[in-house]
């Protein structure tokens, strides 16, 4: 379901917006742009399939143990 939100911006910035973005499409562009700074419910099971990942895990444990063992003299 889609909620209807108002905002207000400055007449130049709306006019590049509609510009670069076009008509009808500026809604979803807002929300791909937000959507990755909200942090849900559904971030504890991100961690999860994540951890499920075992190439993933096995890449970033070689990852952090190579920054611990990295000789920066």
């Amino acid at each position: 379901m889609q909620k209807k939100l108002t905002i207000t911006i400055a007449e130049n910035v709306y006019n590049d917006l509609y510009a670069v973005i076009g008509k009808r499409k500026i809604s979803k562009f807002i929300e791909n742009l937000i959507k990755p700074h909200i942090v849900g419910d559904n971030l504890s099971l991100a961690y999860q399939e994540m951890a499920q990942d075992a190439q993933r895990e096995i890449e970033a444990c070689q990852w952090t143990e190579g920054l611990i063992h990295n000789d920066f003299s």
